[in-house]
């Protein structure tokens, strides 16, 4: 399998790419903020690769910014939880107040081609299987992939060493420690772990070393 990242500008995103081998097509994970359509041709570019789908882990601007300009301009569908498709044409109801100010004057629309996606769907994409994942905390409609019992895709729900913040609209605490435990705990260790932000990891890591998944195995 092929992966390859970049971060984006603005708060560090990880736009994944993911493809079989290069020369191949692939799925772009996460563009982010701001327009990073240029340094995703770089990548495209340095791999020969063809871009068939957008996935969006969640609503956040952060992750969707550069989306419709992708989308579009290769003629490709997104991929979102329902919960979260609206925030695609109005990120601002899913920010805090600070940065709703930094939004003033900006206008945002969906892509032509919109997929909704619900927990537990399977999408055969590039010659790799993702398995949608629905893992609310972050935001009502986070989603976590797992891609050909490889690699989880696990957007702001885990990190390396930490999980996603809870205090935005329609996160929640209580939602994210059901998630982690129902969702993040259970799966196998093996996995390559591919976060929103900061490094990649794996599961058997953050089993042995997250303070939230080990205080999670303590209690039940």
């Amino acid at each position: 399998m092929l992966i390859d990242c970049f971060a984006a500008p603005m708060l560090a995103t990880n736009c994944w790419v993911i493809a079989t081998e290069p020369g191949a097509e692939c799925i772009v994970v996460d563009p982010g903020m701001p327009d990073v359509s240029h340094q995703l041709t770089e990548l495209l570019e340095k791999h020969n690769l063809k871009p068939v789908a957008v996935i969006a882990t969640h609503g956040h601007l952060d992750h969707t910014f550069s989306i419709q300009a992708i989308a579009d301009g290769y003629a490709i569908p997104t991929y979102i939880h329902s919960e979260d498709r609206s925030f695609l044409s109005h990120p601002e109801n899913l920010h805090g107040a600070d940065f709703v100010a930094t939004l003033s004057g900006m206008n945002f629309s969906e892509a032509k081609e919109v997929r909704e996606l619900r927990n537990g769907e399977m999408i055969d994409l590039v010659g790799l299987n993702f398995k949608a994942i629905h893992a609310p905390g972050h935001t009502r409609g986070s989603l976590m992939f797992e891609v050909s019992n490889e690699v989880l895709i696990s957007g702001d729900v885990l990190f390396a060493g930490s999980i996603g913040r809870t205090d935005l609209p329609t996160g929640s605490a209580k939602d994210m420690e059901e998630t982690l435990r129902k969702k993040v705990l259970p799966l196998s260790d093996h996995l390559r772990v591919l976060p929103g932000h900061g490094p990649e990891t794996t599961m058997a890591h953050e089993k042995k070393n997250n303070p939230y998944l080990k205080s999670l195995v303590g209690r039940y």
